[in-house]
């Protein structure tokens, strides 16, 4: 043996000795289990359409994909604890709408079902739809609101694509393939290459691995206790749970009022939405989901927190003055520059101006006052923000 290998392969050795020691089974061992799992009982369908798993090539692709998958057990294990609480939306959107349910594990291969997941290449959500065709769609992305997070706005637009790649391919696996690499490359490789056939298909490696992993998933989903997944029902999440509301804004409406309002934290609201970005919903109408049971009174106490967020604001105001900055400002009222910034929906990258004026929520309103005094020679300014 080599000479530079033999600390690698003595602590190897000793890793594998103490672990067995312990009566653990070793990392060979477990790559040994999975062979079995390798039997596929033939037919396999994706959405109804053959998968031709008795060709050599295909088989080898299959397992290969399978394997890949099995070997990371704790995603595995995430994706079955995460199927409860969104799987059954994706359901029955597709069965309300005629689609095959085999569409349901695109959403795992993309995401994981992460609503906040994204790619480098700028997809976004359960999804992972690019900007473009996420509004082509019927999506709302803009930077208030990005309707890829949402499960059933996002549902409904992949619903509505899906049908539109299959109107253009005539099948469910070449539609997949195309939402995987963009439809119009798809139909560049299948007019050089004269062939509709997905499997026999030269395409980036990335798609010609896609439908496989999808046929991996449904195995795994189909059967999780054959591929050694024994999760008994306290071991899934539970579904996702809310009531809605209807909110009418007249003005940038804070969060945190909604959070207060339907007697719950911050994190929770922006959970059970999490389409809204940042702290604020913008003027207009929104539908919003809270927490099960507090849509009973919630209108009533959002109203009585908005009057008191109004009335703080009028009295909380602060006017910008020659040679003030966002970081002198919030170091003389003794507050976190990031809150002065979520306070004002304001910009680093872009100034503040003499006579701008800036909303504080200081500990008490004194030390409104009392920052402005701290200044040198500066003019007084009153809480309303008069000079």
């Amino acid at each position: 043996m080599c000479r530079k290998w033999l600390p690698i392969f003595m602590l190897f050795m000793s890793i594998l000795a103490w672990s067995e020691a312990f009566g653990e089974k070793s990392q060979t061992d477990d790559v040994f289990t999975l062979v079995p799992y390798l039997k596929i009982a033939s037919p396999l369908q994706f959405c109804n359409e053959q998968a031709p798993i008795k060709n050599q090539n295909v088989q080898e692709r299959l397992e290969k994909e399978l394997l890949l998958t099995l070997w990371d057990r704790p995603q595995v294990i995430l994706w079955l604890k995460r199927s409860r609480r969104y799987l059954p939306f994706i359901e029955k959107m597709l069965r309300e709408n005629h689609m095959p349910e085999d569409l349901k594990y695109v959403a795992i291969a993309e995401s994981a079902l992460r609503p906040h997941a994204g790619s480098r290449k700028g997809a976004v959500g359960f999804w992972q739809f690019m900007v473009d065709t996420g509004r082509k769609y019927g999506l709302v992305i803009n930077a208030r609101v990005d309707e890829r997070r949402n499960i059933v706005c996002s549902t409904g637009a992949v619903i509505r694509y899906f049908k539109d790649l299959h109107r253009e391919f005539g099948s469910w696996t070449l539609a997949a393939a195309a939402f995987n690499m963009g439809e119009e490359g798809l139909m560049a490789e299948i007019l050089e290459q004269d062939t509709r056939d997905y499997y026999q298909l030269y395409l980036p490696l990335e798609t010609q691995r896609f439908i496989f992993r999808l046929l991996s998933i449904k195995l795994i989903f189909s059967s999780p206790e054959k591929y050694g997944f024994k999760l008994g029902e306290k071991d899934y999440y539970p579904p996702l749970s809310f009531d809605t509301v209807n909110l009418t804004c007249f003005q940038e409406t804070p969060i945190r009022i909604i959070a207060q309002a339907a007697k719950a934290y911050f994190k929770v609201i922006k959970d059970l939405n999490p389409e809204i970005r940042g702290h604020y919903l913008a003027a207009g109408s929104h539908t919003v989901l809270i927490p099960r049971g507090a849509s009973t009174g919630f209108h009533s106490r959002y109203q009585e927190y908005m009057k008191k967020f109004l009335a703080a604001q009028k009295e909380q105001v602060y006017i910008v003055r020659e040679g003030d900055n966002l970081s002198t400002i919030a170091e003389r009222f003794a507050i976190p520059l990031p809150a002065l910034l979520i306070w004002n929906r304001l910009d680093l990258k872009h100034p503040i101006h003499p006579g701008d004026r800036l909303i504080i929520y200081p500990k008490s309103l004194k030390s409104v006052q009392k920052g402005i005094d701290k200044e040198k020679g500066g003019a007084s300014t009153t809480s309303n923000g008069e000079r």
